[in-house]
Formats: C-alpha cells, sequence, structure tokens
C-alpha cells in the first residue's frame, strides 16, 4: 500500500486524487490546499485541511499539484517530511526539491478540465527521481493509475511540455478562432466536429507530415488570397499568414 498526500485543490490535484480513489492499493492520507471551498470537493473532512502546518509526516509520497510558481513556497512546507516529494509539473525542473532528501516528479501528459471525466488509465505518466529508489517508489504509485508510464528527464520533459502547448493549447486556440468565424456567419461548429475528430483518428496511422492537406500544402495562393480577405480580425489574418508561410516552408513551396 502506497501512502499518498496531494497538495493542491486545481485540476491536476482532483484528477489524481479522483484516481487514487479508484484503486485498492493507494491510500490517501491528505489533500492540502488554500482554498477552503475547493477543498470541500475533495469528500472526507478529516482527509483535507487549509493549514500547512497541519500537514502529516505520514505520505510515502507527497504530490505537489500547484501552479509552477508556487511550488517553491509549498516544497518548504514539505522540508521536515520524511516522505518522497514530487511536483506534477511539465515545464519545471526536479532540481526545484533538490533541497529534499527524496524527490522527483510525477507528470500526468494530459489536459485537465474540471468537469470532465478522464480514463487515467490511458493518460502517460512521466517520472523522475533523485535515485534509482525515488525513480522505482514514482514508477510504481504511476503503474497503479496508468498503463503509459515513461522515464523521462527535466529536458525531455520540458520538450514534452513545449510538443504539448503546440498540440493542445494552440489547437484549441485556433478551434476557438474557427468557432467565432462559424458564429459570425449563424453556422453551427458541430459541423467541424467530424472534421475534427478525423484529424486526430488519422494521425494514428500516419504521420503529421504525411497527414497535412489544405491550401497551403497544396499551394493554392487563390483560395489563400481569398481566405486572407474574409478575415475581419488583423490578428487573424497575421496568424493564418504565418500558419500558411509555415506549412509552405516545411514542404519546400513558397507564397
Amino acid at each position: 500500500m502506497l501512502k499518498v498526500s496531494v497538495i493542491g485543490t486545481g485540476n491536476v490535484a482532483k484528477h489524481l486524487y479522483n484516481a487514487f480513489l479508484n484503486v485498492e492499493t493507494v491510500e490517501i492520507v491528505q489533500v492540502v490546499g488554500r482554498n477552503k471551498k475547493a477543498l470541500s470537493s475533495f469528500g472526507i473532512e478529516e482527509k483535507t485541511t487549509s493549514d500547512f502546518s497541519e500537514i502529516k509526516d505520514a505520505a510515502d509520497i507527497y504530490l505537489i499539484a500547484v501552479s509552477d510558481s508556487a511550488i517553491p513556497a509549498v516544497s518548504q512546507k514539505l522540508e521536515s517530511k520524511s516522505g518522497l516529494v514530487a511536483h506534477t509539473s511539465g515545464a519545471s525542473s526536479i532540481e526545484m526539491l533538490s533541497k529534499h532528501k527524496a524527490y522527483g516528479v510525477f507528470y500526468p501528459l494530459q489536459t485537465f478540465s474540471k468537469d470532465q471525466e478522464i480514463d487515467f488509465r490511458k493518460v502517460p505518466v512521466c517520472i523522475e527521481g533523485s535515485t534509482k529508489s525515488n525513480m522505482t517508489k514514482l514508477k510504481r504509485l504511476g503503474s497503479e493509475i496508468s498503463e503509459s508510464v515513461h522515464k523521462v528527464d527535466s529536458e525531455q520533459r520540458q520538450a514534452l511540455h513545449l510538443s504539448a502547448v503546440f498540440v493542445n493549447n494552440f489547437t484549441n486556440h485556433l478551434f476557438y478562432i474557427g468557432n467565432k468565424i462559424c458564429e459570425e456567419n449563424q453556422l453551427p461548429f458541430d459541423l467541424l466536429q467530424p472534421l475534427i475528430e478525423e484529424t486526430v483518428q488519422k494521425l494514428k496511422n500516419t504521420t503529421p507530415f504525411d497527414a497535412q492537406t489544405g491550401p497551403a500544402r497544396r499551394g493554392d495562393q487563390e483560395t489563400l488570397n481569398s481566405h486572407i480577405e474574409q478575415l475581419g480580425n488583423l490578428q487573424d489574418k497575421e496568424i493564418y499568414n504565418l500558419l500558411s508561410q509555415s506549412i509552405q516552408s516545411t514542404y519546400g513551396k513558397k507564397l
């Protein structure tokens, strides 16, 4: 049985908490966070606290699931604890926790939203430990909730996080722009849903390079010009131009 305390009350903390609740081999010792309202959604009151001085020295692993900027301050609150301390950040180095005797990283590579259920068995968990023993402990914890646990060092993880921003955060912003264009023209965004699903689905069988289609890929300058004219927002025009230029540069063509 692994005993785990979760420090944080945001989306990552809540999804990790839910995942741990579903396995008998993990015991949640405590959930700690300043947001009392958010803490109330974690269930058993005696296992939650907003007072960091009440953190129990009873966990095998303390998972810091807070914003990157808050990790150092939270880390200080755990310096007297005997358990392994790990953060869940994709962008922060393992060395941020180097003051602890046992430390590491437990990074679930997924986008987490408050009301969106996640099948954690399919979520890649990227781990890094300060020692081989700590790595083994984090791998064991990861394997309890996920079928995809990977040893990833800090430099690799930061590159992975950067890649994730491109494929998730930036892509979602493009969905927002597409939705805005639909709304401006009295069209339901749902019409694009099959296209979005097929775009992602075909990446299971081919590379993004080979999957690329569209006017920029074809070198269809007439359509590119027409699209630019349709866009009323200068920033949207710049985004369209920049992405089109990047695609044509990738495939050896010029606008």
